[in-house]
């Protein structure tokens, strides 16, 4: 009994700290975009993406305004469910507004450059 306790108390130790990590602290993953959720709360929610360099994300929509903030910019394409698509240059520093209008639109974004492009996302839920 006693060693049974002494494996399963050293058990919990060697795991506790992956418990104790927060959203930020994780690694990041490999080959594909990351997105880790920084704050949420019933007004917003704020995630950090790391976009890979010709790495597209999967269609999607977004039911809010959001404001992009380039931690580090880069060129991206939007390309459109119907098939048209837009390019962006996200300068580094800068933040950008995207209306709710602009992402009910199934869409897909694609870094298009050669360096991975990492932004700060504030979706405002109760914005219109």
């Amino acid at each position: 009994m006693t060693n049974l306790r002494s494996v399963l108390f050293a058990t919990l130790f060697a795991l506790a700290p992956c418990h104790l990590l927060t959203p930020q602290q994780h690694p990041p993953a490999t080959g594909g975009v990351q997105r880790t959720l920084q704050f949420e709360n019933e007004e917003v929610a704020v995630w950090k993406s790391v976009v890979p360099p010709n790495t597209p994300l999967t269609m999607h929509t977004h039911q809010h305004p959001r404001v992009i903030i380039a931690l580090v910019g880069g060129a991206m394409r939007i390309v459109n469910e119907d098939g048209t698509s837009e390019s962006h240059a996200w300068d580094t520093g800068k933040a950008y507004w995207l209306a709710a209008s602009e992402g009910v639109k199934r869409h897909a974004d694609q870094n298009t450059g050669t360096q991975p492009v990492e932004v700060m996302v504030v979706e405002l839920k109760k914005a219109r």
